[in-house]
């Protein structure tokens, strides 16, 4: 007991103060962001106990790694210079600035959870990767200046009480330990870390219910930080479930008609059809913002309308939650890999990508984007798997009207489009177009008296705006001679959302996916259930392509089409087919939902007994799609050299 109060009265009684206010912000951003997701949260006496519980214990685990420096700090400084008054300042000086950051931090988890319903994960880690868009991005969304005045204050606040209403300061400085209980009770410190990175490193014990949201709030922003860093590359054959490998490659053989070589032989009759294609994927353009599935704020007139004269298929989802994943879902027609997505991964160049199949067929290709390409390794993966790129770098100061940190307006990237289209036919080439906007994210700015939302108010505007940039465009082609000979595939890259109740809640990656082309396509609106993996492979059915390919998805339009969608997060993998949902999770288990009801904006799950053939479907795509990768096989040089 004697020991023990020499150390609270020692120099790392400032420690304990630190991890006490550390555990009261946590208290508190936690308690804020229960409240604003009330109506998602299952709120019983028993979840709120487990909720707080285990979200306390994250913040003490979270808060032993956040104050490592400042262990080491007291453990580096002898007593002669730590006990001097001008020392006891500094410290105190030290202490302000690190509440303020633990702050700071409180309101950033805010804004993290209102854009994407989750603690800080594998997207926040790619956040502090581009500083420079990122940066920007939320002093254009933000009252930056007022928020850390606000956060300045709080913290003058909290160091008024306590210097005031506490003597903690002054009893930390008055004991003056020997060097060697000074290194003892720093040791006690350190060691803590280590081990709770040791038992919680691989098993994680935040998950309390079935609900999302519940298992959100039992985290520690900063330890979800941590892990997600740690976890961002998972290998499939170490966290998930798997088979031998020549079980998986026989399944998926039958499954896919494959040839022994891992190949798709796609022969069609007649000759192939090499008309332009202008694909457009869309920022974040969910099915629940349009008014063709149900929404009722007609932010979609344009697209709305236009597929009652298109090949319409309303009933088509993304394989994920970023843009990375759906620019893969469509160029490789591969399913989710664990981890992050390939197109940011080093080794993504010379994939079976489609750009690479319409190159060999005579086709000019371009990767059109209206911000800088480095973003998210967009360019790098582009440029080696089949396009050119035309960038934000690439126009020039008069096509340039309107523009923010993630790019300029849709209507400045659609006129680029458009000449470089012309420059295409003006080759006599046939091109085919990947062009991806911005306007439909945050911030959400664009020009003013386009439409009748203004700049800057949120994420219906963006959407609006888009769906009148895309009429535009579409408009000023049917003006051009190529337009007759176009075909002009529309579809979002991810869903407008991450969050949901549910373990990968279906209704969040429902998409549109639009072909227009009056002089070639018959209108028609299909409502087989399908995925952004079999795009291509529909378009190519479309153009009567013959290829061999290692796509994943198949022609949607083909009377043997097998209905099924991939969905998944960079750590949950899922299958969705017959009405249920099988996912595979990162600690070698997995589950079959039922899917009671699914609604524009919600989906209900049932717990049924694990389907066994689905989850060996599960398990064959998933377990092959990363094999393929891992060992270079699906590479487009290694079968046409």
């Amino acid at each position: 007991m004697v020991r023990e109060r020499e150390m609270f009265k020692s120099r790392y009684k400032l420690l304990f103060l630190m991890i006490i206010l550390f555990l009261i912000i946590s208290f508190i951003t936690r308690t804020v962001l229960l409240f604003y997701s009330y109506s998602d949260v299952d709120i019983t006496l028993t979840q709120l106990l487990l909720m707080y519980g285990v979200g306390a214990f994250y913040d003490f685990v979270a808060s032993s790694y956040y104050f490592i420096p400042f262990i080491l700090y007291l453990l580096a400084v002898p007593s002669k210079i730590f006990y001097t008054p001008w020392h006891k300042k500094v410290m105190l000086g030290v202490m302000f600035v690190t509440t303020y950051f633990i702050i700071f931090n409180g309101v950033s988890e805010w804004f993290f959870w209102e854009e994407f319903g989750k603690r800080f994960n594998f997207i926040a880690v790619d956040y502090l990767v581009y500083t420079h868009e990122v940066i920007h991005n939320i002093l254009e969304s933000y009252p930056i200046p007022l928020l850390l005045s606000v956060i300045f204050i709080a913290d003058i606040l909290i160091w008024f009480a306590i210097i005031k209403y506490t003597n903690i300061i002054d009893t930390a400085f008055q004991t003056q330990e020997t060097f060697m209980q000074n290194v003892k009770q720093g040791s006690i410190f350190l060691i803590l870390p280590l081990i709770f990175f040791m038992i919680l490193d691989k098993q994680p014990y935040s998950k309390i219910s079935e609900n999302i949201y519940n298992n959100e709030l039992a985290k520690d922003g900063l330890y979800s930080l941590f892990s997600a860093f740690r976890h961002n590359t998972l290998e499939y054959d170490v966290y998930y479930k798997t088979k031998p490998v020549k079980e998986v490659m026989e399944h998926l053989y039958k499954l896919e008609k494959m040839d022994e070589k891992h190949l798709k032989v796609i022969q069609k009759e007649g000759k192939e059809n090499h008309y332009n294609v202008v694909l457009i994927m869309i920022e974040s353009m969910s099915a629940e913002y349009m008014g063709v599935y149900g929404d009722d704020r007609n932010l979609t007139p344009y697209l709305d309308a236009l597929t009652k004269k298109s090949l319409f298929f309303d009933n088509l989802y993304a394989t994920g939650t970023r843009t990375v994943r759906g620019m893969e879902a469509v160029t490789l027609s591969l399913p989710p890999t664990p981890g992050r997505s390939i197109v940011k991964r080093p080794d993504c160049h010379g994939m079976y990508s489609s750009g690479f199949v319409f190159k060999e067929k005579g086709y000019e290709n371009k990767f059109i984007y209206g911000g800088y390409g480095y973003f998210d390794n967009m360019n790098d993966f582009f440029s080696h798997n089949g396009f050119k790129i035309v960038d934000r770098n690439n126009f020039s100061k008069n096509e340039e009207t309107f523009g923010n940190v993630w790019g300029l307006c849709d209507e400045d990237l659609f006129n680029k489009a458009l000449k470089e289209a012309d420059s295409s036919y003006s080759k006599q080439k046939p091109f085919f177009q990947f062009i991806m906007t911005t306007s439909n994210h945050r911030p959400y700015t664009y020009p003013n008296g386009r439409i009748d939302i203004p700049s800057h108010s949120g994420r219906a505007g963006g959407v609006k705006y888009t769906d009148f940039a895309i009429k535009e465009f579409i408009e000023s082609a049917k003006k051009k001679p190529w337009f007759k000979d176009t075909i002009f595939v529309i579809l979002a890259d991810h869903n407008g959302g991450s969050a949901g109740k549910n373990t990968l809640p279906t209704w969040r990656y429902k998409i549109p996916l639009i072909m227009y082309a009056p002089k070639i396509i018959q209108p028609k609106t299909i409502h087989k259930l399908s995925s952004q993996v079999d795009l291509m492979p529909t378009l190519m059915g479309i153009l009567n392509f013959s290829y061999k390919s290692f796509f994943y998805g198949n022609d949607i339009m083909d009377e043997h089409f097998k209905p099924r969608a991939f969905i998944g997060n960079y750590q949950k993998l899922g299958y969705f087919k017959d009405g249920k949902l099988t996912v595979l999770f990162p600690n070698k288990t997995s589950k079959t939902y039922k899917i009671k009801k699914q609604t524009l904006r919600s989906v209900s799950y049932e717990d049924i007994p694990l389907d066994k053939a689905l989850e060996n479907d599960t398990i064959t795509y998933y377990q092959s799609a990363s094999y393929f990768y891992d060992n270079g096989i699906n590479r487009w040089k290694k079968w046409h050299k």
